[in-house]
Parts: C-alpha cells; structure tokens; sequence
C-alpha cells in the first residue's frame, strides 16, 4: 500500500521544462502596438527577472537559481539583442511580490519575466497594471491571467486540448472523467470536459474522489464498475504522481480494469519523476509533454553551463526571454506592447512552440506520449509550427 497522499508546494502542480539560433528563434513578428513602455532601438533593454527567493523555503531558493541561470543562458544565445537583466526576490508571499514589481519599473524595467506563484504573479501585475508593463509570469493558473498578465507554464486547458484530440483521433470516443475533489481535481475535470467535448468525443462520465488514500479505496468500486458497465473507452486523470496517480494506477487494475483495453490518459506530467514510468497499472498510458528534442537539448547545455541539471519549470525563464528577445530585435518602440506580445504566430522556446493569447493564457505545441516498458515513447509529435493540424 502507499503511503498517505500529500500536496507539495511544487510550481509544476500549484502554479495551477537544438542549436542555440533555434532555441531562441520566434516567428516573424507581426506588427507592435498596444500599449506598452517605449523600446529604444539598439540600447539594452531592461529586464526585471522575479524569483522566489528570500523565502526562507529551501526549495524555492534551488528554483529561484535555476530560473535566473536559464535567463543568462538564454542571453547568451540573443544574436544581436542586448538585455540589462535586474533579479528581484519575491520572498514568501505576494506584498513582497508587488512591492518589488513597483520597484523593479520605478528603476526602468520595460517588462517583468516571473514571479512563479500564482498569488504572487497576481499582485505583481496589479501593483505596475497603470505602469503600462507586462508581466510574463512562470505560473500555470489561468485564473490569474489577462490584463497585463500572462502565463508562461502548461496549463490543464492546452494540455486537455491536445490529448482529448489525438484520443479522439484514435477512436477513444467516450472518456470517463476521473479527478480528485480539490481545487486542482476539480479545475483539471472541467478542462478536460471542455476539451472533450471539442474535440468531437464524449464525456461517459465524471467519477471524483476524497483527497486521502481512504477516500480513493472507497470509492474505487464505483469508478470501477461504471467502467466495467461499458461504453468507456478511455479513464482521463488529474491526478498527479505526488498525489493519487501511483494508488490509482494500482487499484483500478485492482478492481477489474485492464489498461490494456480502457486507455489511460493523464493531465499531468507522467515523466516526473521519472519512477512514474515504471508503475505497472500506467504501462500502455498516454500524456502529453513538450517537445523532448528540444527540451534535452536546453537540459544538456545548462548543465554544461552549470554543471547541475535546471529545475523542471526553468525552461519557462529561457523561453521568456528568447520572446522577449526576439520581439526587441524587431526594433520597434513598441516591441514589447500586448499586440506584439500575443502575435498569432508565436514564438519557439527550448519546451517547443508557443504563443500568448490575449486573454493572458497560452498555447503550446506538445508531444504525445506512450509508457512502454517503462520508458516515454512520443507517438506524436510536437508541432512545429501554429499553422499545422490542431492549431
């Protein structure tokens, strides 16, 4: 049996990761405009880089160090582009947050790259809102996004897209929806509804659970028999492997169903750690990741360039900057206003494509993967452009 289930305070799950000219190359950009500090051609633009450190939190002084070295990699690789990167400290809680996004545009940032936490990138946007300036913040959680608030990390919305169309594609019609009862469960569930039901599939059913190992094995039998019913083709989790993910891989073979013929399909990370992959009950399951090419390459430089391997969502930190960095070397004024900033073409960062919506969420071109014998097989590739099939 495993042991009782937990949340950590992990920016993969709460915030609700090639040749250096590809790492840091963007579409053409499309026209500026909307607003947005003055760039001025050819001199350094300010940066304003928010981290979580001065939080007293061990773990969020390893992430805050391994964000502020995959900018400076990713400075290094601008081809003509100068950036005056200035690192703030959020410390642990979102007035520490705002108090330095203030400061970091009384001292002239032309943009903020962070903070990571939710509250945290929140009230930095609210705090400089009037100032004009973006906030590209590391979170995952849309519910903060608009404004001048953008997201940078996967969000369940894109990844629930992208798998229920490749399941759909595949003939996994009717999807059993199957989320733990937190906010996170329940966000997750009605991402993945949505995406269903685009995706030309149907929803057979939503089954939840109580957040404890307890809760999971009683309700076990009743997920389990809607699926031994009929009409399932494939069981859609939120979980996440440090949560429920490896007892429900257990029990649910457990309780009579066999992966091998119901399609399991995970909103989260399944290679993370990768322990995950060798869970017997996952074997023959389906998730989404970015691009792997393109992600071990970002791994493989950093740690020559540091010598230890970059924190999970430090990828975030490179791809703002190579946006930034590519829209600047446009030469535009206003290179960095939200017109510019959400072009429909998107930029390619070392976790693949992507594009900022004008709604403050993104979209990001993922891989699809299979567990085989313990090991992440992508079986469809990332795309490699906006223009192609899903996009």
């Amino acid at each position: 049996m495993f042991a009782a289930l937990r949340t950590p305070r992990n920016p993969l799950l709460i915030c609700v990761t090639l040749v250096a000219a590809l790492l840091v190359a963007a579409c053409q950009p499309g026209p500026g405009g909307g607003g947005g500090p003055s760039v001025e051609a050819g001199a350094a633009v300010p940066v304003a880089l928010l981290v979580p450190a001065g939080s007293g939190n061990t773990g969020d002084e390893t992430l805050a160090a391994s964000l502020k070295q995959a900018a400076q990699l990713a400075i290094s690789d601008l081809n003509g582009v100068k950036i005056d990167l200035r690192v703030y400290n959020t410390g642990a809680g979102p007035d520490q947050a705002a108090a330095m996004a203030t400061k970091a545009v009384d001292e002239g940032a032309k943009i903020i790259l962070g903070p990571v936490f939710a509250e945290s990138a929140n009230a930095a946007g609210l705090a400089v809102a009037s100032r004009g300036v973006s906030v590209l913040s590391f979170s995952n959680n849309t519910d903060i996004a608009g404004g001048n608030v953008f997201v940078l990390g996967p969000t369940f919305p894109n990844t629930a897209n992208r798998l229920a169309q490749f399941a759909s594609a595949q003939g996994k019609r009717n999807i059993l929806i199957v989320h733990d009862q937190t906010p996170a469960g329940t966000i997750g569930a009605g991402a993945v509804q949505s995406a269903v039901a685009r995706s030309g599939a149907a929803v057979a059913g939503i089954a939840s659970y109580p957040f404890s190992q307890q809760g999971i094995i009683e309700a076990m039998p009743t997920i389990a028999g809607r699926v031994k019913a009929g009409g399932v083709d494939a069981i859609f989790l939120t979980a996440d492997t440090a949560g429920a993910l490896p007892l429900l891989a257990q029990m649910l073979p457990d309780n009579g169903v066999n992966p091998g013929q119901v399609k399991f399909i995970g909103l989260t990370r399944w290679d993370i750690p990768s322990a995950t992959l060798a869970l017997p009950g996952l074997q023959g399951g389906w998730f989404a990741m970015p691009d792997p090419n393109l992600n071990s390459r970002f791994k493989e430089r950093y740690e020559t360039a540091f010598g230890t391997a970059p924190h999970p969502i430090a990828g975030l930190a490179y791809d703002g900057i190579a946006a930034i960095g590519a829209l600047v070397k446009s030469g535009r004024p206003d290179a960095l206003g939200r017109a510019a900033l959400t072009q429909p073409s998107g930029f390619v960062g070392v976790n693949g494509i992507f594009r900022l919506r004008p709604d403050g969420s993104n979209e990001r071109g993922l891989a699809v993967a299979e567990i085989r014998n313990g090991q992440a097989v992508v079986i469809d590739a990332a795309p490699r452009s906006f223009g192609m099939a899903g996009y």
